[in-house]
């Protein structure tokens, strides 16, 4: 367990009082180990710990894509027990919420999604992220997980997993190898030798796809009347794993199941390792493999060291995710503050404001220094804004089914359907799951977005009008206290004594009072990089 010590909030060395970094410590971990001795290696020198207040905005956001509510941050504020981190950790890995965000993360990947080029159907799609997000929350182990999708068949609507073969566009082997060696293994198969991917693909040769009368309604089966890889019937050659071992299928047996043992084997050298650098991309925004779908011998791991600790932390809690991300989360690599030392830089956010590449990662970043800073997706931010303001969102289908309704009460994050959306979600980047890449989600702040931001009628609405904000005015008796509760609600803290000044000097200037100036506060922070942003 890695806690920070009694520090205040923010208390730094000196008695300066800062809102992003604490001169508390964290017990060391064997993460930690690895990534300071490679720090030592590079000269890099390692950010200090985030303070009470980032930490609980940065691990509520990154494990239940959610902001805390006032109430939340103010009892994790408070709380003076050493281990509050890890038990806040522990709380958050329980809630509903994870499995929402969880499944978020896996449904891009798995490509669920009703429409073109993908063409589940709403029913099908809704049936798959159903047992995705039960899985999740029932903390299945991702190897049972993985195994589960490998060898399925049966009906897309009554034994869902089988979708996973149906995201591939032609459903020929070499597209379904292509689509295990992307989701699972982490690699790019069109780029390895015709020979090789084409002897992958030999293990999912005999896949049958059979319409029943039941519309839209798909039976997918191990199919043994489909000659066999390598046979004379076969345009195959023989199966072979990618690692160049020779399996073997008895007569009759599903090759699936032959290659699913492989894969999840802890000698397997893709696996694991794919998966923990995932799920490390997915909590600190870079991988120790970058891009986490792009291990290859030469894109190696920034650190090879770190990279094994975490396939072998993997293999050893055997494969539980709420396990490993606990492990991630206690650290302290995970835990520092995003403000790099050294002069390496951490982003500011506002360097990005470009729609071209995004920039390289700075030295402190790729190293693990410090916490990653990167906007908050598409799917989290409209959550969030709708969180402060109490207001909700209206989707569209271009597929009008029984499915494509969503209620009010429904979070973005828990949106199903890939081809269900809106105007935001398109326009901050929301991935449109055609390819199941990573870079298909693009969290770079763009010009049109600050626009939005600043002047749409959408988000003017929300904050003028949302019931939220109309309560927090009439509950507040004294500016202050509205101010206090605007910034506890949007930034999870509380405001410094600067920016306390800098809103009265404001508010007399305009002489704005209550509802105007709550209104105007609001939208600064709202559109402020600290919002904005995972930091």
């Amino acid at each position: 367990m890695n806690d920070t010590d009694n520090k205040g909030p923010g208390e730094a060395a000196g008695g300066f009082v800062s809102p992003f970094e604490t001169a508390g410590a964290t017990r060391p971990s064997r993460i930690d180990d690895c990534i300071l001795r490679r720090l030592k290696q590079v000269g890099i020198s390692p950010s200090p710990i985030c303070s009470d207040e980032v930490f609980v905005r940065r691990v509520f956001l990154d494990l239940i894509g959610t902001l805390p509510t006032p109430v939340e941050t103010e009892q994790f504020l408070n709380d003076r027990s050493a281990g509050k981190r890890a038990a806040l950790v522990d709380g958050l890995l329980r809630r509903d919420e994870f499995a929402d965000y969880w499944a978020l993360k896996w449904c891009d990947i798995l490509r669920v999604k009703s429409e073109f080029p993908i063409d589940l159907w709403p029913n099908a799609v809704q049936a798959y992220h159903h047992w995705v997000r039960s899985a999740i929350r029932a903390n299945m182990p991702i190897d049972r997980f993985v195994v589960a999708l490998l060898t399925s068949s049966g009906s897309n609507f009554r034994d869902p997993e089988v979708n996973f073969y149906r995201t591939v566009q032609g459903r020929k082997p070499e597209g379904i190898a292509q689509n295990v060696a992307l989701t699972l293994m982490g690699a790019r198969a069109e780029r390895w030798p015709a020979q090789r991917l084409a002897r992958m693909a030999g293990f999912f040769a005999q896949i049958g796809f059979k319409a029943t009368g039941e519309w839209k309604e798909e039976i997918v089966f191990f199919d043994p009347t489909r000659p066999p890889a390598g046979s004379k019937a076969s345009k195959l050659p023989p199966p072979l794993f990618p690692d160049g071992v020779r399996p073997v299928i008895a007569e009759g047996r599903d090759p699936r199941e032959v290659f699913a043992a492989w894969l999840v084997s802890s000698k397997n050298p893709w696996f694991a390792t794919s998966i923990a650098n995932r799920i490390w991309y997915w909590l600190t925004g870079v991988g120790v493999v970058n891009d986490p779908d792009d291990i290859r011998p030469d894109n190696p791991p920034s650190n090879p060291e770190l990279m094994s600790l975490l396939r072998n932390l993997l293999i050893a809690s055997r494969y539980d995710l709420t396990a490993f991300c606990r492990q991630i989360c206690c650290s302290a690599a995970y835990q520092r503050s995003s403000i790099a030392r050294g002069g390496a830089g951490a982003r500011s956010g506002k360097q990005a404001e470009s729609a071209g590449a995004p920039e390289p990662l700075s030295p402190s970043e790729l190293n693990f220094a410090s916490y990653h800073v990167r906007r908050l997706e598409a799917e989290v931010l409209i959550d969030a804004i709708d969180q402060i303001t109490g207001t909700a969102e209206t989707y569209s289908s271009p597929i009008p089914e029984p499915f494509t309704f969503i209620p009010e009460s429904n979070r973005t994050i828990a949106l199903a359907d890939g081809s269900i959306g809106s105007t935001f979600l398109d326009m901050f980047g929301r991935p449109s799951r055609d390819t199941g890449l990573a870079s298909e989600r693009n969290d770079r702040i763009t010009s049109a977005q600050r626009l939005h931001l600043l002047n749409s009628r959408h988000v003017e609405t929300k904050i003028e009008r949302g019931p939220a904000m109309l309560a927090l005015v009439r509950a507040k008796s004294s500016q202050q206290e509205l101010v206090k509760a605007l910034y506890l609600r949007i930034l999870s803290r509380f405001p410094t004594a600067a920016e306390m000044a800098a809103v009265d000097d404001y508010a007399k200037r305009t002489k704005l009072y209550r509802a105007g100036l709550a209104t105007d506060v609001a939208w600064a922070l709202i559109n402020s990089t600290e919002f904005l942003y995972r930091h």
